[in-house]
């Protein structure tokens, strides 16, 4: 089967940094579906695997994570699908990824596509919709029913991939008012299709910006870019027992001691804990995406795809880790077909 892999890390502008190769087609087994992989989308921890160290891998690793795809087989213990079902998934990090014509996942978390979507608009949401739905109704205890409505939340990395579901959950689901961060017009404008209600600079006085729309603390924080150089001023903008969740891992010390007057709290989200320690609650992610899957077709949550970059492609994925990178990236990068 093609695959797009690694087996050096290297600089993305290098270009054996990723490659096409050829790799036998895997056999599912126990609770693994094996699916034809039509579209998949980048994230920045795609980039962050793949960054330079000396290591040199003794067989071509693939990375991805997120795809939409077609189940081709299915393994002995298998109870969710069947050969044929069309499914969206963002997969496991500790398992070969989705850049590859076929991939072995639990089904435990994978989720129906939805309907209404095409592969490649499918593919934009598994990765970004569960860690924007963890972060805000499993580890900030949202109302994920509207019980908070009138609530506010700041996103930090309003028009990026996870930002832009966030957005849309925030709004749509929870009720709450949503103040975005972004640092373009064109990614101003985006947060705002999406549903935020004000769009702050991104690199600006956050508190001042706040002040001068007449909100003197928020609720709920979403760090979703840069933890280090967001997280004092996330710490000021919240309300005394409010709650920051964040998803970006930190370089240096956090000042946590920031939040000890307004006994608020710091929560850590990340989508593959449950795949990495085999929860007992795996099939969380299963009913997660089926959820998203069915406020899709319904109309109230929409795809976030930014750009389609073409086929599936050593040259192509390169290109979507180099946008990545460079931080430039409004919605989420997709590549489809082989």
């Amino acid at each position: 089967m093609k695959a797009v892999a690694l087996t050096r890390y290297l600089p993305i502008d290098n270009p054996e940094a990723l490659v096409d190769v050829d790799l036998p087609k895997p056999s599912p087994t126990g609770h693994d579906i094996l699916v034809k992989v039509e579209a998949i989308s980048v994230n920045p921890v795609d980039y962050k695997v793949r960054a330079p160290k000396d290591k040199v891998e003794s067989a071509p690793r693939v990375l991805g994570w997120d795809a939409a795809g077609v189940v081709a087989a299915v393994g002995p213990e298998v109870t969710l699908f069947k050969t044929g079902d069309t499914v969206f998934y963002a997969g496991d990090i500790t398992r070969p990824g989705s850049n590859s014509e076929f991939q072995l996942v639990d089904e435990r978390i994978v989720g129906r596509k939805p309907a209404s979507l095409d592969f490649a608009h499918a593919a934009a949401l598994p990765l970004t919709a569960i860690t924007a739905w963890e972060a805000l109704f499993a580890r900030l205890n949202v109302s994920a029913e509207g019980k908070d409505a009138g609530k506010s939340v700041l996103i930090f990395g309003g028009a990026g991939g996870v930002g832009s579901i966030g957005i849309q959950l925030a709004k749509q689901l929870a009720k709450l008012t949503v103040i975005a961060t972004a640092s373009r017009p064109a990614s101003s404008q985006w947060a705002k299709s999406l549903g935020a209600d004000h769009v702050v600079d991104h690199f600006g006085d956050i508190a001042a910006q706040l002040q001068a729309i007449g909100i003197d603390g928020v609720d709920y924080v979403l760090i979703f870019n840069d933890t280090d150089a967001n997280f004092p001023a996330a710490a000021q903008a919240l309300k005394p027992q409010g709650g920051i969740a964040t998803i970006v891992e930190n370089d240096k010390p956090i000042p946590v001691e920031l939040l000890k007057a307004k006994s608020a709290a710091l929560h850590w989200e990340f989508m593959f804990t449950r795949s990495m320690f085999k929860t007992p609650d795996m099939i969380e992610q299963h009913k997660l995406l089926n959820e998203v899957a069915r406020l899709v077709d319904a109309g109230t949550l929409r795809t976030t795809v930014g750009e389609v970059l073409g086929p599936i492609n050593a040259a192509n994925v390169r290109r979507a880790h180099r946008l990545l990178e460079e931080g430039r990236a409004i919605g989420k990068l997709v590549l489809s077909g082989f």
